[in-house]
């Protein structure tokens, strides 16, 4: 299933009927929901500007502002620091693959290094955020075990409950995750668990209607555990562009395409 919290990921709507009128094509099971909510239609590539605020439990904030560039519904995605100072430069690339494990590499201009990111350091944050590396990669369908809990009204809109437990050879720092759906299948709210069945993040999702989609316009992660929260606003979205497969190289990391 597609990231539910990826930075840059543009979800779409897949049905523009109403709901009443789709009836015989709601799911019934959580495999179907989240099968659903995979087969949305996406942009082929988007670039977008974003403003990450910090928030930590003394009320002290920090802005970044970032450039961002996905191609292939998030499995290739790069990221340039713009500000403030001491993280210009800085710029991450991930590129997913089914038979492997992904790709991801920080450009660390301080240090003059190119970091891999193994598969074991992935809960790690992202850059000071409450977003892990695992939290920039999808979820595959065939990684997880889908349950629908039920339905429920959050901000006025009826959600279908999904419970998501990962299998039990995936590496991950979740248990599970319990997200809000909507009859367009986005995803409005998201509960994720740690290891010992508490609840460690909450995330929210709101949308803006480009060019038929219904892309993110902001995100807010909240570690309840740690009291520190992350705002994420994305300005100047472009989409469907005709991005290029070989700006997602370790070369561009070092040097930001004009």
């Amino acid at each position: 299933m597609k990231q539910l919290c990826i930075i840059i990921i543009l979800l779409s709507c897949l049905f523009s009927k109403p709901v009443s009128k789709i009836i015989s094509l709601l799911p019934t099971t959580g495999d179907e929901l989240a099968e659903k909510m995979d087969q949305r239609i996406m942009p082929s590539d988007s670039k977008v500007d974003l403003i990450m605020t910090l928030k930590n439990k003394k009320g002290k904030t920090h802005s970044s502002t970032l450039r961002s560039i996905v191609k292939d519904d998030g499995a290739k995605q790069i990221i340039w620091f713009l500000s403030p100072a001491d993280d210009k430069g800085v710029a991450f690339l991930k590129i997913e693959h089914n038979d492997r494990d992904d790709e991801m590499r920080i450009w660390l201009p301080n240090f003059k290094k190119v970091q891999r990111i193994s598969a074991k350091k992935r809960s790690g944050s992202f850059m000071g955020s409450d977003m892990s590396y695992e939290d920039m990669s999808s979820r595959q369908l065939d990684e997880y075990t889908f349950n629908i809990l039920g339905q429920e009204v959050y901000d006025s809109t009826s959600c279908y409950l999904l419970e998501s437990f990962p299998r039990e050879d995936i590496r991950t720092e979740y248990s599970k995750h319990i997200t809000w759906v909507n009859d367009n299948f986005l995803s409005l709210k998201e509960e994720s668990y740690d290891k010992s069945g508490e609840l460690l993040k909450e995330k929210y999702f709101f949308y803006s209607h480009i060019n038929g989609y219904d892309v993110l316009s902001e995100i807010k992660v909240r570690d309840v555990q740690k009291d520190h929260s992350t705002i994420i606003k994305f300005e100047n979205i472009e989409l469907d562009t005709g991005v290029e497969d070989k700006l997602f190289h370790e070369m561009y990391l070092k040097r930001r395409p004009q």
